[in-house]
């Protein structure tokens, strides 16, 4: 009934202007979100397009206001993390939980209050949705809260129209509330004739793409505000520091820092009276000595360390490096270490073995007793454990899986 549909969007209004003033981060990315009523036989409860926030009026009326608050925020956050762009090939159901398990624990650490069959399990709190993707089983029926309206199935991709980013724009302003203040604010759209709206067509890859670069550009304005009005913080102002940080392949990184190491320069030493009275440049090429750690306490998978050995035998070939491979979890691995000189192949050694804790002090403590000092220490880890108490004074780049801080060196993003 008419008069039942405004009660829910006062509702919602409610919930949305709660959002605004006690989180504002997250009420910032709801006002972003253009409501609209659905049809019941598409959206049993609430659903995103990336374009807009649809809900079934019986589901958000069943709802408390913590409740509403929680599917608002939600929604929001399925846009801000573009989501809808990440997917690539792996299959969506799959795909949709792991969405869901990284959200809800965000949502759930901010104070919010889960509806009940929230997808919620505490092992996955901290972690990003591909991270938990592959932790996911393939037979896993369960799911997700809400509808993900802005994909298909791997092998039916939509087929909407292509659409730049000056449309995308007007569409949302033709869309879009007035902002507190202004008449007619805080009401959502009016229900289109008939039961509802009907479920949106899935984006195209233009609009993808249009889409993660706006909801990037607004995620970062609405985390400015939120921190500037000191309401952003735990988790969730981990999870938003981590994507707003540049995404450069740690391929290219890596590369980039050996190369600038590497010392490959002119010489203008004066040459034997034999070669004459001229003094003529000559290159000179130094052999890098480089040290690579591997942390085998079980946080890096085998094919991870596959490909990072991979592409340190690549780039050792380019720079011409002496590496030697020290496997550490609480300590050196036996056999350790293991040294490739720069014509051999720099290979993952078969009675490498690991598993327990995790401090990276042996790989540091081995350099010193040896008397090293070497031109580069690279360490492959997730940066969750012991470190040393003082900064070598030779360089150090932790290639880091996960979002860990290290105390110092050149820190290299994983994923």
């Amino acid at each position: 009934m008419p008069q039942d549909l405004q009660a829910i969007e006062t509702k919602l209004a409610a919930a949305r202007t709660r959002l605004i003033l006690d989180k504002p981060f997250l009420g910032a990315l709801v006002l972003r979100l253009p409501m609209h009523a659905a049809k019941p036989d598409w959206c049993p409860t609430t659903a995103t397009d990336a374009r807009g926030f649809y809900y079934n009026p019986e589901y958000i009326a069943a709802l408390s206001i913590e409740q509403t608050q929680f599917m608002l925020a939600h929604e929001a956050l399925h846009c801000a993390l573009s989501h809808f762009a990440r997917r690539q090939h792996r299959v969506r159901h799959k795909w949709d939980l792991a969405c869901d398990y990284a959200i809800n624990p965000l949502l759930i650490d901010d104070g919010l209050k889960p509806p009940p069959n929230a997808l919620h399990m505490p092992a996955y709190k901290g972690m990003t949705a591909e991270e938990i993707y592959p932790l996911i089983d393939d037979n896993d029926d369960s799911e997700t809260l809400d509808k993900h309206a802005y994909d298909q199935d791997n092998e039916s991709r939509g087929s909407g129209s292509n659409m730049t980013e000056k449309d995308l724009d007007q569409r949302d302003r033709s869309q879009s509330q007035p902002e507190p203040g202004e008449e007619g604010g805080g009401q959502s759209a009016a229900p289109e004739q008939g039961d509802g709206a009907d479920r949106p067509q899935p984006l195209t890859p233009d609009e993808q793409e249009t889409l993660a670069v706006q909801w990037q550009q607004r995620m970062a304005g609405a985390a400015q505000q939120a921190m500037q009005a000191g309401k952003l913080g735990g988790e969730l102002a981990r999870m938003i520091d981590h994507l707003l940080q540049p995404q450069l392949p740690w391929r290219m990184l890596l590369a980039r820092y050996m190369s600038a190491i590497a010392r490959d320069d002119y010489s203008y030493m004066r040459p034997s009276r034999r070669e004459g009275d001229f003094i003529l440049p000559t290159l000179r090429s130094h052999q890098l000595d480089l040290v690579v750690a591997v942390d085998t306490s079980g946080s890096i998978k085998d094919q991870e360390m596959e490909e990072f050995i991979n592409e340190i035998d690549a780039l050792k070939g380019q720079v011409r490096a002496r590496v030697t491979l020290l496997p550490c979890d609480a300590k050196l691995c036996e056999g350790a270490p293991f040294v490739f000189e720069p014509w051999e192949e720099f290979r993952h050694p078969q009675e490498i073995k690991g598993g327990g804790g995790t401090s990276f002090q042996p790989v540091f403590e081995w350099v010193e007793r040896q008397g090293l000092r070497p031109d580069l220490v690279v360490y492959f880890t997730d940066a969750q454990g012991d470190f040393p108490p003082r900064e070598p004074t030779y360089p150090v780049v932790w290639l880091v899986k996960g979002r860990t801080k290290v105390p110092w060196g050149e820190r290299i993003q994983l994923n």
